[in-house]
């Protein structure tokens, strides 16, 4: 049976929830330690995981310098087939013949040009077979050039 509250007790039971100081805030002090201890590590793996090539940028002079004897240069043509300075040879060919050229050399320089119509990439997969080869230091001539078409005259 249903007994009707007396009223005192009726405005306690809501008094009491009513006025409660408890709040449901987050608790935001773990979060912080989580994200520090994650910064940290970011911070220190980082730097061991940035990969590239190294690069040196040319000093500039003012004198006058004549050609460098042994200097070697590849020309990348449209047709695929590459320049070893006057000697022409395939592509899959090139790194061989870079072997036995640099084999007894001290100086492992090369220079790369390539004709303006090559895509970069080829250019890439030739800075790579260069570097399979045993080259160690590598330039590229920043110039712009194209083969000359030859046509025939009738």
């Amino acid at each position: 049976m249903y007994t009707p509250k007396r009223k005192e007790e009726e405005s306690m039971a809501i008094s009491a929830f009513s006025k409660s100081k408890a709040k449901g805030e987050p608790n935001v002090v773990p979060l912080c330690d989580v994200l520090l201890v994650l910064l940290i590590i970011f911070m220190v793996i980082t730097p061991m995981v940035q990969k590239g090539i190294d690069v040196k940028l040319p000093e500039t002079t003012t004198e006058e310098v004549g050609p460098i004897q042994g200097l070697i240069v590849l020309t990348l043509k449209k047709d695929n087939t590459v320049m070893i300075n006057q000697d022409t040879y395939q592509f899959n060919l090139v790194q061989e013949r870079l072997r036995n050229i640099y084999a007894t050399r001290q100086d492992k320089t090369i220079f790369i040009r390539a004709d303006a119509k090559i895509p970069f990439s080829r250019v890439i997969e030739l800075i790579d077979l260069a570097k399979g080869a045993g080259i160690e230091v590598l330039g590229i001539i920043p110039e712009y050039f194209t083969e000359v078409e030859e046509t025939s005259g009738t």
